[in-house]
């Protein structure tokens, strides 16, 4: 595990998104739109991969994916079948050569890979690779992958894959694109979604969400199975799995924050889901507010769901700017709040003299919302109060959400009512584990609830587990 990156506002990232599509004559075209869909799962870079039978095409680069296509690349991608993915680095540097798909050739056979999640013993695995003679060429834990496959390839690409799969341990789902076929894995936990589709009858489509398969115009067939490695070629699409545990540990926190609301992932609409965990707030919660209003766009449906609930009323009281570019001229220090200011700005007179209750999809470091509610206060808030649609985030993530440390989570090291004051709010309140599980409706048995409760389904290294859950006190100024 190399570098892990946090986002300038201090939210998590989730590592990234990935497409596939066998059979279709517009093969790099459909990979731009699904990449499009996706990219909220990733915006350092994106690169697509195609084939035309014999010659494996490429092209990659930083930035968002309508930054790096245009008409002429994308008519130069020329192929029946591909893959394609946007990234944010949760292990890697955020360089040009750790974008995705990754792409090798050996022994005459060509591959591109692209992976969506983290392996917690991926630097186990690149030391003893290294020692047989293996030269990296990325800091990604993805090119693990393309090493164990390339040191079986001599028994045919199935068995290389089905060997390399056996080896790796923690989250993944990926595709591969070899030159007559496309291959999607997924771990036998499920941590990351993963579905399958199908365009035009008889082309097939793999991608991390379904609003990817929605807007190329793809029916939804069927999620890919924990376990499961979908073989997909000239003869149709054929499956192998591997063993399984016995449970799954789908990513609960892909409801509350990574996908995309019009998706469904894990058997459940994430519209829905987000709804629901604002009604069960407002069970949990009663607060006297004038209105109920979340930051956009994280906690816009489980503020609808938390107004329909109560009968408070639902307000914008702060209005987005979706023009914010990737990169900006920094502020100075007189204009330190720039960086709040720039993306979101408060309506003053809904805002004056009033009760405000804030919803959050959660709270990572608090440095962010701290500001949020300062900017609140300036605008005349009479008081300020927060609900949070998960339970406090108290142990980092192995599984490729970039949670910090422990010392870095602000509810690791400090009580609810710290966090409070640390924030400036009047009130707080975090939905329980037991009302965020109603609302999505699944059996606690079948999620990663380790960001909540530290019971990791899949362990790691001690090295690994001492860096990251170091609790040394950190006062909340240093915050």
């Amino acid at each position: 595990m190399q570098n892990r990156i946090i986002s300038p506002d201090g939210r998590p990232k989730e590592e990234c998104g990935i497409f596939a599509i066998y059979g279709h004559e517009d093969t790099a075209r459909l990979a731009y739109f699904g990449l499009y869909a996706l990219q909220h799962r990733g915006q350092e870079s994106a690169g697509i991969s195609v084939s035309d039978g014999r010659i494996m095409r490429h092209h990659k680069g930083m930035g968002l994916v309508s930054e790096i296509f245009d008409e002429d690349i994308l008519a130069g991608l020329r192929g029946y079948l591909g893959i394609g993915h946007v990234r944010y680095s949760t292990t890697g540097s955020s360089v040009l050569v750790n974008a995705q798909p990754f792409c090798i050739t050996h022994s005459g056979c060509s591959l591109s890979i692209a992976h969506n999640g983290n392996l917690v013993n991926a630097h186990s695995l690149k030391c003893e690779l290294e020692q047989r003679g293996s030269i990296f060429q990325t800091t990604m834990d993805s090119e693990v992958i393309v090493h164990l496959i390339a040191r079986q390839l001599s028994c045919g690409l199935e068995e290389a894959l089905i060997s390399a799969l056996s080896e790796i341990k923690g989250a993944y789902s990926l595709v591969i694109a070899a030159e007559d076929q496309i291959i999607g894995a997924r771990d036998p936990y499920g941590f990351r979604p993963m579905c399958l589709g199908m365009i035009d009858n008889d082309a097939y489509v793999i991608a991390s969400e379904t609003c990817a398969l929605d807007l190329i115009g793809a029916r939804y067939v069927r999620d890919v199975q924990p376990g499961e490695v979908v073989f997909i070629d000239g003869n149709g699409l054929r499956s192998q799995y591997l063993p399984t545990p016995g449970r799954t540990a789908f990513c609960i926190f892909e409801f509350i924050y990574f996908a995309r609301p019009d998706s469904n992932i894990f058997g459940q609409n994430v519209y829905m889901a987000r709804k629901r965990q604002g009604h069960e707030m407002s069970r949990e919660y009663q607060v006297n507010a004038d209105i109920v209003m979340p930051f956009p766009d994280s906690g816009n449906y489980a503020a609808l769901g938390f107004a329909e609930e109560s009968g408070i009323p639902l307000e914008m009281g702060v209005i987005r700017n979706h023009y914010v570019g990737r990169t900006f001229i920094e502020p100075t220090q007189a204009m330190r709040d720039f960086h709040v200011k720039v993306k979101l700005n408060p309506v003053r007179p809904l805002l004056s003299n009033r009760r405000l209750l804030i919803i959050e999809d959660s709270i990572v470091r608090g440095t962010t919302t701290k500001n949020r509610v300062k900017t609140l206060r300036e605008a005349g808030a009479q008081e300020v109060h927060m609900a949070v649609s998960c339970p406090p985030h108290r142990y980092p993530c192995f599984y490729g959400i970039d949670f910090p440390t422990r010392k870095e989570l602000l509810a690791a090291t400090h009580s609810t009512e710290e966090i409070k004051k640390f924030l400036g709010l009047d009130s707080i309140h975090y939905l329980s584990l037991e009302g965020l599980l109603r609302a999505i409706d699944l059996d606690t048995a079948g999620f990663c609830l380790a960001c909540f409760n530290g019971d990791y389904p899949v362990s790691f290294t001690d090295d690994l587990h001492k860096h990251c859950m170091e609790t040394n006190s950190v006062s909340l100024q240093q915050l």
